[in-house]
């Protein structure tokens, strides 16, 4: 499933990202703030449950997180919005998958991963600015998932047909949380 963000903060963020006059350290600081606003939506899912505190005026009653969340970034591009999903779940752990493409079988292949333990018991947020063909996005998952992930999402700021096709296809379970 795909979930396009059309919030027009976000629409407009991406607008001056996309813009080639945007100087590197605001497009950094677009990034993390895209990287927060979809990172708000893609964390919809977590799982919750009823907890208690108590305050000044005696006991309130209302909702915690009930999971672990882990912000996984596809290294390099996959910071930026790392960046800005971690201000608003800064008790998320982080992991980092290495990628590249092999120019002549275009196949992704491996070359760095570091995640954190316990990943069957995680809400897993995968952070990769462009789902292009999908290939990356889609190794990523395998990996996660070889090392025990059941509930991923996907953060993306520009996601293409070709990609969104090859995650539905090969990770079916999977949901894509995009602004375009």
């Amino acid at each position: 499933m795909i979930h396009i963000c059309r919030h027009p903060l976000i629409q407009d963020k991406l607008l001056r990202l996309r813009d080639k006059k945007t100087p590197p350290m605001e497009f950094r600081n677009l990034m993390a703030e895209v990287g927060a606003l979809i990172g708000y939506e893609a964390l919809a899912d977590l799982r919750a449950e009823k907890k208690t505190a108590d305050t000044f005026l005696g006991r309130a009653y209302g909702t915690a997180i009930a999971e672990k969340v882990v912000l996984v970034a596809i290294l390099r591009a996959g910071l930026g919005l790392l960046s800005g999903i971690s201000q608003i779940a800064p008790q998320a752990a982080i992991g980092h998958i290495g990628l590249y493409r092999n120019e002549e079988t275009l196949s992704p292949v491996r070359y760095y991963v570091r995640l954190p333990k316990n990943l069957d018991r995680s809400f897993v947020v995968l952070c990769d600015p462009m789902l292009a063909t999908g290939g990356s996005a889609a190794e990523a998952v395998h990996i996660l998932k070889k090392e025990g992930a059941r509930r991923i999402v996907l953060a993306t700021l520009l996601a293409a047909t070709e990609g969104v096709n090859r995650v539905r296809k090969d990770c079916p379970d999977v949901k894509i949380y995009t602004a375009a």
